[in-house]
């Protein structure tokens, strides 16, 4: 199959690329490879709203791009946050001709929310399902393009670089297209394009507790590390502080910040209000340090949990706002009327990723990257809430015009079909399933919120074993979706160590104890 343009990730990021570049030249191809259904992706999931800077009477830009550089704690790049946040209101006026919608007060105007780390009301919202929204209204325009192919079910396994091909050098880095897999019959194929974009999502299930749906599986960052793509700042995890507990401890409900925005306030098992001893900001501190003090109380207990009191609050106000956390909340027999939420941190946001520069380019040639699978500098050390669908859109659209203004040359390769003779269809199924729990208990019980160079060293030996099974599983058995999700979840794990290790000084979403100890060296 052939492509002007390959997207693989069919979430936000993915599909205002798409939409953008179909509508503008009608007679290109793009095909939209999505290992699930269509709108099964991160930006379902987002909760809370875009960050946009609507009211000039109480908010500035300045205001926006000081909070994002505090929570970035010194790492964001200055150039970056302006860009995104200065433009910020045109991306939003975008959505709103493709029909998403965002709730309005009485007057009329648009209700604005505030979420940690926010000086000001700014963040736009619809209900408490405002990803679902944006989602829909991307699909649906999408579908109305003829030039747009959607193939769901469809896994990507690798890109296809200089490397697979004998005629081109090993060390000019460019990027041809990728090698998928349809999951319904097992057909492998290639998909060779002009230019393609990755917009795979998070890496949430490396961790097993996230608030990510499973199939957040770092794939995008697992394909560009094995096509030798730059990849930076993989340590500064963040981790959600308000994530629904469950006793199983797999993908958990997020409640989200704007229920702590609204008034909810965070109490232990005790029912002592313990955010204001760790911050003058209370529950509104920025996610690291609500996560880290809640960390904190967990290890002095030795409880599971925290709760999340909202007992207090304008229950018709609540369920307004937050109608699918009052429900989802029921579901589990907590009432919130009368009941505190049982909440614990879980992974929620991977501020690092795939190095791309203003435009979106990263270190291969023809490959581009938006969304949460990338490192713009955005972030630095910890994203400031509800940054996370502006940044998608913003470098969507400046991809788009870059590739807009840039040739569209057809590349003259023969891609060499996928070879998997010699291959056998693995028995041991439940060997990629042992090896998937083992990688999730590494990375959580070694690195998780808090970290030591020990432990850190402890989950790299660890891996090692895990990693040298699955590679060699991997060369003798045929492909399948979970064994390739394991591989790219081990070479994203990896990435996450090294960089931790490499890292000397706490910041943001980074906090190591023998970095303490440095720092209070004389």
């Amino acid at each position: 199959m052939t492509a002007d343009y390959l997207v693989i990730g069919s979430g936000v990021a993915g599909l205002t690329f798409a939409v953008k570049i179909a509508e503008k030249f009608p007679d290109r191809t793009v095909v939209i490879v999505t290992k699930a259904s269509e709108d099964e992706s991160n930006t379902k999931y987002a909760q809370g709203g875009v960050a946009i800077v609507l009211n000039k009477e109480s908010d500035s830009f300045k205001k926006h791009i000081q909070d994002t550089l505090i929570a970035g704690d010194g790492l964001c790049n200055k150039d970056v946050v302006e860009m995104v946040v200065n433009e910020g209101p045109d991306r939003f006026q975008e959505l709103l001709l493709w029909g998403a919608n965002f709730d309005e007060n009485d007057a009329g105007k648009f209700d604005l929310g505030k979420e940690g780390g926010h000086s000001e009301y700014r963040i736009a919202h619809h209900k408490d399902i405002t990803g679902f929204e944006i989602e829909r209204a991307l699909l649906t325009t999408a579908h109305q393009l003829p030039n747009i192919s959607i193939l769901p079910h469809h896994f990507a396994i690798d890109l296809v670089t200089n490397h697979h091909i004998e005629s081109k050098d090993s060390d000019d880095l460019c990027c041809y297209g990728a090698y998928v897999m349809n999951q319904n019959s097992g057909e492998i194929f290639t998909i060779k394009s002009n230019s393609t974009l990755l917009a795979s999502g998070g890496i949430g299930r490396v961790y097993g507790h996230t608030t990510n749906p499973v199939i957040a599986t770092g794939d995008g960052v697992g394909m560009a590390h094995r096509a030798k793509g730059r990849i930076k700042d993989m340590e500064f995890i963040q981790f959600h502080p308000t994530a629904l507990y469950d006793a199983k401890g797999e993908s958990s409900f997020l409640i989200s910040e704007a229920v702590r925005g609204f008034g909810a306030i965070l109490r232990n098992g005790k029912g002592y209000r313990f955010m204001p001893d760790y911050d003058e900001r209370a529950e509104l501190a920025s996610r690291d340090i609500v996560s880290q003090s809640i960390d904190s109380e967990l290890k002095k207990s030795g409880d599971t949990h925290v709760y999340l009191d909202c007992t207090h609050l304008d229950m018709e106000g609540f369920m307004a706002h937050f109608p699918n956390i009052y429900e989802k909340c029921l579901e589990h027999h907590i009432d919130i009327k009368t009941d505190w939420i049982p909440v614990v941190p879980a992974c929620h946001y991977l501020c690092g990723g795939v190095d791309v520069d203003i435009i979106g380019r990263t270190t291969i040639d023809n490959l581009y990257a938006c969304g949460e699978c990338t490192r713009t500098g955005l972030h630095g050390a910890n994203r400031l809430a509800s940054n996370s669908l502006l940044e998608a859109l913003v470098y969507a659209h400046n991809i788009f015009k870059h590739l807009a203004n840039t040739d569209n040359t057809v590349l003259d390769v023969e891609i060499p079909d996928w070879d998997d003779d010699g291959t056998i269809i693995p028995k041991e199924h439940v060997l990629v399933q042992h090896n998937l729990k083992q990688v999730q208990a590494i990375m959580r019980d070694y690195v998780g919120i808090v970290r030591s160079n020990k432990r850190l060293k402890s989950a790299l030996k660890h891996l090692d074993v895990i990693s040298s099974e699955v590679e060699d599983l991997y060369k003798e058995s045929r492909i399948s979706t979970t064994l390739c999700e394991l591989r790219n979840m081990i070479n994203v794990a990896y990435l996450i160590i090294w960089q931790s290790l490499e890292r000397t000084e706490n910041k943001g979403g980074y906090y190591n104890l023998d970095n303490i100890k440095k720092e209070t060296r004389p």
